[in-house]
């Protein structure tokens, strides 16, 4: 099931435009957990060891559709989750910084009765992926990461590389007041529609249908989604030279100790292969580095199948890269 086109004469609600069937009908369970003092909803599918799954901007827990049929095929129990402020998980004022924002994580990892799990992060569900394998290591098995550097390269090519920085441009544009929110609610959603598709290779610019389109439009014009899923970009810019800034930056120093699989499309235009490339020099244990070739920002849904393909692999594979 997916979700009608926007209509403005009925204001989208997290019930009608995140809790979606997956692709062909297939049943997806969803519920809510507590964590680090909120409520989060997940959709869920399969048995077996956790892969939770983050999405990033300006998408929410459908962005892994396919890869959680690959993932519950294979004997996984897949979960993908909505990260604080979008979707169906709770809209707080504050706590969106990423060391609280990775805690919200590893809270629900705990929520869902599991010792650990393997994470799979994308965009800024990638930056937190990182965050939470460094600050909660028991708690992750192992590490994938899409379309997103590790924090400190991250923060190094947005301050040094004018490529980086051109490319980031609606990072930057995120940081005046009111304006974005506005933007991104504005004629349905139509912004999201058009980010999607520039971002995105070639394949998908041809595959993405409107009403694929039309659920990340809904769920984004879901009142305070906007201001809320623009807030972590917010905080990431604005505390490079604040206290708070400078301490995560520091605590980002710490290796990462779990198995990592760094995944990226050569056309990424928002995050440059050379910006996500070396950041296996933050990892201290087995560390994979994937281009694909031709795809752009967003590799899971521009070839799915070779993306959870690698995943799969990846995850059964009892000693990667050793």
């Amino acid at each position: 099931m997916t979700a009608p086109s926007p209509d403005p004469s009925t204001p989208p609600t997290a019930a009608t435009a995140v809790r979606l069937d997956l692709p062909g009908g297939k049943a997806v369970t969803h519920r809510d957990v507590a964590a680090n003092g909120a409520r989060f909803h997940v959709a869920e599918l399969g048995d077996g060891p956790l892969v939770l799954l983050l999405h990033g901007f300006p998408q929410f827990w459908w962005t892994w559709r396919h890869q959680m049929v690959a993932l519950a095929d294979a004997g996984y129990r897949a979960v993908a989750m909505d990260l604080r402020g979008v979707g169906g998980s709770d809209r707080t004022p504050r706590g969106y910084d990423p060391a609280n924002l990775a805690l919200d994580i590893t809270g629900v990892v705990r929520s869902l009765g599991e010792p650990d799990a393997a994470l799979v992060g994308h965009d800024l569900g990638g930056y937190l992926a990182w965050t939470a394998a460094v600050m909660r290591p028991k708690l992750v098995r192992r590490l994938v990461v899409s379309s997103m550097p590790h924090p400190r390269r991250w923060r190094s090519a947005m301050l040094s590389d004018f490529g980086q920085t051109r490319a980031s441009s609606h990072i930057w544009g995120f940081q005046r007041p009111f304006v974005p929110e506005r933007q991104l609610v504005a004629d349905d959603g139509a912004l999201v529609g058009r980010l999607i598709r520039d971002w995105s290779g070639p394949r998908l610019q041809e595959d993405l249908t409107d009403e694929d389109i039309a659920v990340y439009r809904r769920a984004m014009c879901i009142p305070s989604t906007a201001h809320c899923s623009i807030e972590p970009y917010r905080w990431m810019m604005r505390s490079m030279a604040r206290p708070d800034g400078l301490q995560f930056n520091r605590r980002m120093k710490r290796p990462v100790r779990v198995p990592t699989l760094h995944l990226h499309g050569s056309l990424d235009p928002v995050m440059r292969t050379r910006s996500a490339a070396g950041s296996g020099q933050y990892v201290e244990a087995p560390y994979r580095w994937r281009l694909f070739d031709g795809l752009g920002h967003f590799p899971h849904e521009e070839d799915p199948a070779a993306f959870s393909t690698e995943l799969v692999n990846w995850l059964k594979d009892p000693e990667p890269d050793r």
